[in-house]
């Protein structure tokens, strides 16, 4: 895991923004263009935010608590994070 660094605006329109959520849509995860993330999980909404900066396709996390995290985006809409697979939410 890199050094935690500054928040990362990423353009309106970058491929990775927005929602992620698991198969069984019990964890969703929105990522915004501010560099910030919103991690909800069942009915607990803001379970976790922090800020996250993306690589290529990979993706660092550190959240406010101070854990830290990492994922791989497989392609446009598969993310791979923290063991478990996240897809986008199509609007």
């Amino acid at each position: 895991m890199p050094k935690q660094s500054n928040t990362q605006a990423l353009p309106q329109n970058h491929p990775y923004l927005g929602m992620w959520i698991t198969g069984d849509g019990q964890i969703r995860q929105e990522l915004l263009p501010t560099g910030r993330y919103d991690e909800a999980r069942g009915k607990r909404q803001s379970a976790y935010q922090g800020r996250y900066v993306v690589t290529g396709n990979h993706i660092d996390y550190w959240d406010d608590t101070g854990f830290t995290a990492d994922g791989v985006f497989v392609d446009q809409d598969t993310l791979h994070h923290g063991g478990m697979i996240f897809y986008r939410r199509k609007p």
